[in-house]
């Protein structure tokens, strides 16, 4: 069965949305490779954009595996944790 990426990336963005201090910049699904851009509400530099492999791994820009899809909360979780975001 083929995972769907862009429903995996909607439920990223969704769970990293929950974080207080976090905001989805935007959810690009039409793009190659979709992806979901997040930010810390405090600063413009701290940022980071997520693809989600073809296996349901949730990958950041620089090649940093956040977690899969299975477990897209603990994924949302580390992002938060390296853009110094409170917990949920």
């Amino acid at each position: 069965m083929m995972l769907d990426t862009a429903l995996c990336l909607e439920r990223f963005a969704w769970h990293a949305g929950r974080h207080a201090d976090l905001m989805v910049q935007s959810l690009a699904l039409s793009s190659d490779p979709a992806y979901v851009s997040v930010r810390n509400r405090f600063s413009a530099t701290l940022a980071e954009t997520v693809t989600c492999s073809d296996e349901g791994a949730y990958i950041t820009s620089w090649g940093y595996r956040l977690g899969t899809a299975e477990d897209v909360e603990s994924a949302a979780a580390r992002l938060a944790f390296l853009l110094a975001a409170l917990p949920a």
